[in-house]
């Protein structure tokens, strides 16, 4: 009941490594940067990190916790985000660095939506900022897409067997935000405190909002 497309998995059409280059370069050169740095005493590998956690997990987020938390406030926008997510972002100045398109999901009472790479890790930099270590581990980008139910319950999201999940497969051209749920009981949330409720897994679909209990 994962609601595939015919096309979501239909890679042939130009998909191919090129584009996480840049990606690998950057990689490499932090990691021989912090290896410097490290040996020279001056940085604690801890703090790395750190640093890398808050990015993850905070900093960069915050932008892609920004755009739901507008279109749950603010049902114009939630519906440019519907039509064209590449341009309602770009509104807000969240463009991303290689002129990817976005497209939004919005879950549904019948339907949540779970994002993968199978091929490598495209992922939207520019409202998620880092993509998490197990994003671009083989057993997430297998598991997600034949046993999605199952990863997500890994991650603690236990849902109604009557829910379906649609996997979505980003590609270079097209990479996904998943718009969550609004928790109840925010009613008189302003959009600040509304972002407050968005995590960066509720945006990939391994996760869903706070509650406005739990954020706190």
């Amino acid at each position: 009941m994962s609601g595939h497309h015919p096309e979501d998995h239909d890679h042939h059409h130009g998909h191919d490594h090129h584009h996480d280059n840049r990606y690998s370069d950057m990689e490499a050169r932090v990691r021989a940067l912090e290896t410097l740095l490290t040996e020279k005493g001056l940085i604690d590998p801890a703090t790395i990190d750190a640093i890398v956690e808050t990015y993850e997990t905070k900093v960069g987020p915050r932008n892609g916790a920004r755009v739901v938390a507008k279109a749950w406030a603010d049902p114009e926008f939630a519906n440019w985000l519907k039509r064209d997510a590449t341009a309602a972002m770009a509104s807000l100045g969240y463009t991303g660095r290689q002129g990817e398109h976005m497209r939004a999901v919005f879950n549904t009472p019948d339907t949540h939506n779970l994002v993968v790479c199978t091929l490598c890790s495209c992922y939207p930099w520019s409202v998620l900022g880092l993509p998490p270590v197990w994003y671009k581990a083989p057993a997430y980008r297998s598991r997600a897409v034949i046993d999605p139910r199952g990863v997500l319950a890994e991650f603690g999201v236990t849902l109604p067997e009557s829910m379906g999940i649609r996997v979505w497969d980003s590609t270079a051209e097209l990479r996904y935000l998943v718009v969550p749920m609004r928790p109840a009981g925010t009613d008189g949330f302003n959009e600040e405190q509304l972002a407050d409720l968005v995590t960066r897994d509720a945006m990939i679909g391994t996760g869903l909002a706070l509650s406005p209990e739990g954020a706190r």
